[in-house]
């Protein structure tokens, strides 16, 4: 397993090179940069501007500035927010956290809920239940998620039991640490709620259509016939082959979750890396867009190294060699 995880790091590194270049290239079409809204000031002078644009570098080709910033980032300096005043690195490290913890506790929301019931629909398959999660699946998947997020703060502010926006109060660091860990946690219901739900909606469709085709293989049959209970056959013979597939999508499950956590951060005013990469680029903040950009791209490729690893523990056909 260390030699297959370290293969794998390995062949990410060309892929995250492939990754900065081709951002940093995109970035680059759109006209003008961060200093432009700077000279509509009328107390900031031209000299200033230009001398901004020589110390950061922005006065040179792309492939220069890229060079540049490549070098940096190697030594772990991912340049400086021009819009927020900060380093981006440590602005990251600020963010990361709370896109991580919004992505986990909705992933697991997802899988907790969306297995089992997947599981019990299609073995009750056409029943009452199964017609009404069906239903309620389609509608949640239908709903664009900003849309959904939008409802869920109507509803904290019509309700007043949650609060709207943030993911702290305003007397956080006067707060005890259990108090700390109590009032994230309450401001992260609502996100976790919306990007969950819409998990579950997709997991749970996927789970009954792989329970419905394996029991319907030789080996279930067989089970049954050797006289095991139908509770034993269902979950140590197919849900142990129908959630397979489920873990070889995982990985791309984070892509996802990371895209739609990015609308979600945005109108509910999370502070993750979602939301600042949106104001990095709507500001044209080049450095701090880039490094949100790599960031994006390692939490997705580890997402992938942690779904093949899971997959080849869970399946005996699969070796990592």
């Amino acid at each position: 397993m260390a030699r297959y995880i370290f293969r794998r790091l390995l062949q990410s590194i060309p892929l995250l090179l492939a990754i900065s270049v081709i951002s940093f290239g995109v970035m680059q079409l759109a006209p003008g940069n961060f200093l432009d809204t700077l000279r509509g000031q009328p107390t900031i002078q031209p000299g200033t501007i230009a001398a901004l644009k020589r110390d950061f570098g922005l006065d040179q080709p792309w492939h220069i500035q890229y060079f540049r910033w490549l070098i940096n980032a190697l030594q772990g300096d991912f340049g400086y927010s021009f819009d927020k005043k900060i380093g981006v690195f440590a602005l990251i490290q600020q963010r990361v956290y709370y896109t991580v913890l919004l992505a986990f506790w909705s992933t697991l929301l997802a899988w907790i809920i969306a297995i089992p019931l997947g599981v019990y629909i299609a073995t009750h398959r056409g029943g009452l239940v199964d017609r009404v999660a069906n239903l309620i699946s389609f509608a949640l998947v239908s709903l664009p998620g900003f849309f959904v997020a939008l409802l869920a703060l109507k509803f904290a502010s019509d309700s007043g039991a949650f609060p709207i926006g943030g993911a702290t109060s305003v007397n956080y660091a006067n707060l005890s640490w259990s108090g700390k860990v109590l009032d994230t946690a309450h401001h992260m219901i609502l996100p976790v709620l919306v990007l969950g739900l819409r998990g579950i909606a997709g997991l749970m469709r996927q789970m009954r259509g792989n329970v419905l085709e394996v029991l319907s293989e030789q080996y279930v049959m067989a089970a049954r016939a050797r006289g095991l209970k139908e509770r034993r056959v269902i979950w140590k013979h197919a849900v142990r082959n129908a959630i397979n597939p489920l873990i070889t999508i995982f990985g791309f499950e984070i892509a996802g979750l990371l895209a739609g956590a990015a609308l979600v951060e945005q109108v509910m005013s999370w502070p993750g890396l979602g939301k600042l990469l949106l104001d990095a680029v709507q500001a044209r903040d080049i450095y701090l867009a880039m490094g949100s950009f790599v960031v994006g791209a390692v939490l997705l490729i580890i997402g992938n190294l942690v779904a093949d690893v899971l997959l080849a523990i869970t399946d005996p056909r699969i070796k990592f060699s």
